[in-house]
């Protein structure tokens, strides 16, 4: 897959934003990562971001779809999001091994809990080594 095409859909996504009811606009930092998510319906964003591994041999880009299970198990309360979802990606390897770059899809749960209007926390448990092989933890502020 063609490195420039992929960042250029990830760069055109975070431009056309829609907001709706629980799905919001958010930014997530986490400890080896960066994703910005774009309200699509109610209950689902997607998002582009990217990630690097603890040893900064790979560098990852890739897409998130999330669906919001808040409606689904009446969860009520603002401070909490539940939700799971899919990703897919290219992670491009910059170490000094035999390892190439390549194509990855997998799956992903996960909760954030926010502690005021702004500002939360997130983490979020995964598989596949495109949107990072065990999830992540970090920060979510909402836009």
């Amino acid at each position: 897959m063609n490195k420039t095409f992929l960042l250029v859909v990830c760069v055109i996504t975070c431009f056309t934003v829609n907001v709706f009811g629980q799905a919001r606009s958010e930014l997530n930092i986490g400890l080896i990562g960066v994703n910005y998510e774009i309200p699509v319906h109610k209950d689902i964003t997607i998002a582009p971001g990217a990630s690097t591994s603890l040893d900064f041999d790979w560098i990852t880009l890739n897409v998130k779809g999330n669906y919001y299970f808040d409606n689904l198990f009446d969860l009520t309360a603002e401070a909490w999001d539940v939700y799971g979802g899919v990703g897919a990606g290219y992670a491009i390897y910059s170490g000094s091994g035999n390892t190439s770059s390549g194509f990855d899809i997998g799956l992903h749960v996960g909760g954030r809990w926010f502690w005021n209007d702004k500002w939360g926390v997130y983490l979020e448990l995964g598989g596949a080594s495109t949107q990072g092989a065990t999830g992540g933890i970090g920060v979510t502020m909402k836009l």
